[in-house]
């Protein structure tokens, strides 16, 4: 007999009968648990259509409810007043909701009279809610979920004004996220005094109105413990932070940046970042991460800065264009001052005859096991580069190699690269315990 596929397997009336014998025996709050775990509020309307038991499963038990347009198109074919009465009739079946995911994007303006319904509906219980809806007027967030039980609330495309944090207290948040929000420094100010338990805060491009003509941020949290933030430019951004641990820095542009805090960092991330003057005091004694890309810096200053991170395990410096054209880090350094280090990345570039990454020096790197490694422009000093980084890593397991061909890649520069890999072919043969991968852009 011919093996059928396990999808028409499941298509056969009778195993489809054995499966709902089954699911009847299921806990109703098991089932509910099942229908929460579903991606999209669509899929779970369909799935709790299955008997009786998966209905009451939905409308008693359901703790997790998504309507995202993207993963829905349906949801762009009607009106907004339409998709409304969907949304309302979902949501108000259901009892006890403690995530809601409302994310509409391209979609008309809603009634804010009706979101205004959803969320008062659902906020005694609500412990996430992702709220990126535009509605006329523009819908208060805050005083309505305010003072109730929400742990992580992440809000886009909205605007944020008159912060009361008497009264719009959040006590029990740990996450918040603004993506593309409207908000004074001065709200966003009061807004992290009215989170007294906030532990993550993300902003991404968000339109800060600051009175004051130098454009200076100042934040502070004692809880805060990882900071994210994209796409800002400011004359001075200041962040008080005692217990912070994670900074990560993307797409933005500061003349001052000052972190105050009390040595608790462990990961540090600057990507596509102009920073004129950067100053994160003493809190790099626990630096576990270092991770450096498209930013210029001056080297000498930054490795002053990172030198007592004696914890550090990887360090990465990817498209770092340095301030001084002649400034070269050499591996001795690197060796010596970062001796727990076990991932180094760095990406090889050779200006006006100057190598920046040097191979000064005789230390190994003992505890290096992962090795990733790239150019820019080719050439033929990148394999013995290559090989006497190899020879300073005893202990390495695993050697990333990322390169950039041009379509307009001369004749001279194709015979550069396979020169390389005859090379890479020959010094693996040495290196046979290590695994290699090649990426090329």
């Amino acid at each position: 007999m011919e093996q059928q596929p396990a999808a028409a397997i499941w298509r056969t009336p009778i195993v489809a009968f054995d499966l709902l014998l089954a699911m009847e025996h299921l806990p109703v709050e098991v089932i509910g648990n099942i229908l929460s775990r579903l991606e999209g509020a669509r899929d779970v309307v369909i799935a709790s259509m299955t008997c009786q038991k998966w209905r009451e499963a939905y409308q008693k038990h359901l703790h997790t409810l998504a309507f995202n347009s993207n993963d829905c198109p349906a949801y762009r074919d009607i009106t907004a007043s339409q998709l409304e009465i969907l949304i309302t009739r979902t949501i108000f079946q259901t009892t006890g909701l403690q995530g809601l995911s409302i994310l509409m994007d391209d979609v008309d303006e809603f009634n804010a009279a009706t979101v205004i319904a959803w969320l008062m509906y659902t906020r005694e219980t609500l412990r996430r809610l992702f709220y990126n809806v535009r509605t006329s007027p523009n819908v208060n967030i805050l005083e309505i979920c305010g003072r109730q039980k929400l742990e992580i609330l992440a809000v886009s495309h909205s605007s944020i004004t008159g912060v009361e944090p008497n009264f719009q207290r959040f006590p029990c948040l740990k996450s918040l996220s603004l993506s593309y929000v409207s908000i004074s420094a001065l709200d966003l100010r009061l807004l992290l005094t009215a989170c007294p338990k906030l532990e993550c805060l993300e902003l991404v491009d968000p339109e800060i109105a600051i009175s004051d003509a130098q454009m200076t941020l100042e934040l502070s949290s004692p809880t805060l413990k990882s900071i994210y933030v994209e796409a800002i430019s400011l004359d001075k951004f200041m962040l008080e932070a005692d217990g912070l641990e994670r900074l990560h820095l993307k797409d933005c542009s500061l003349e001052v940046f000052e972190l105050i805090g009390k040595g608790t960092l462990k990961y540090f991330k600057f990507d596509d970042v102009i920073v004129i003057h950067l100053d994160i005091g003493e809190t790099v004694d626990n630096l576990e991460v270092v991770d450096v890309s498209n930013y210029a810096i001056f080297w000498t200053k930054f490795y002053q800065m990172i030198s007592r991170s004696s914890k550090l395990r990887k360090l990465r410096l990817w498209d770092v264009t340095f301030d001084d054209e002649y400034e070269v880090i050499d591996l001795e350094t690197i060796a010596v001052c970062f001796p727990q280090m076990n991932h180094l990345s760095l990406r090889y570039e050779l200006r006006n005859g100057v190598m920046h990454y040097g191979l000064q020096g005789s230390t190994n790197l003992e505890n290096v096991t992962v090795l990733e490694l790239g150019w820019t422009v080719i050439n033929d000093f990148f394999s013995h580069w290559v090989e006497e980084l190899l020879k300073r890593c005893p202990n390495l397991r695993k050697m990333i190699i990322f390169g950039v061909v041009s379509e307009a890649e001369s004749h001279e520069e194709y015979q550069i690269l396979a020169n390389f890999t005859s090379s890479m072919v020959q010094l693996m043969r040495k290196y046979i315990h290590v695994e290699v991968q090649f990426e090329y852009e």
